[in-house]
């Protein structure tokens, strides 16, 4: 049989004792077509990226499904159906990962990491903390203007840029008349 991994996000309302009475739900759907699932792993209640039906957090749920497609098909039609189930996504896979997911696996490195060794106590800890621009030049440079504060400004010269050795450009800048 055809081996798949499921996801299903259901409302951030419903608490986690209905999130695991829907999963029993569909796994004798699973079941009943002739299927079994391998793994069911609760991802918990976590942030959406968008809205999505008025809700901003879901329950995610894994399950490692061995099931012939209409097995499946049936479980995603009644998933369709009720109205805690936000989303769902099935993928066809070679074989099922044993373990943990990479989400389980990357919640346990975080809960294994100590924050206080990495030194500096954040994320721009080895900057310098002087303050609001304190280690930039205060000199006549940047700003809009390129930092040429001596030389007159492109409007100031009657419309047309200095040419150099010519004379013309003279009068703009207040030389002899």
């Amino acid at each position: 049989m055809p081996l798949y991994e499921h996801v299903f996000l259901a409302r951030q309302d419903v608490s986690g004792q209905q999130v695991e009475a829907l999963v029993e739900q569909f796994k004798s759907v699973i079941e009943q077509n002739g299927g079994k699932v391998a793994k069911v792993e609760p991802w918990g209640l976590k942030s959406l990226s968008f809205r999505v039906r008025k809700n901003r957090k879901a329950h995610f749920t894994l399950m490692n499904l061995d099931a012939p497609p209409a097995a499946v098909a049936e479980m995603e039609r009644q998933q369709r159906l009720n109205e805690d189930v936000l989303r769902i996504l099935t993928v066809r896979v070679e074989e099922l990962e044993e373990g943990p997911s990479a989400m389980m696996q990357k919640r346990d490195r975080d809960d294994r990491r100590d924050r206080d060794d990495r030194g500096g106590g954040g994320f721009r800890g080895d900057r310098d903390r002087g303050g609001f621009r304190g280690d930039r030049d205060r000199g006549g440079g940047g700003g809009f203007r390129g930092g040429d504060r001596d030389r007159p400004r492109r409007d100031d010269e009657g419309g047309r840029p200095e040419a150099i050795g010519d004379d013309a450009g003279d009068d703009a800048i207040g030389g002899d008349v």
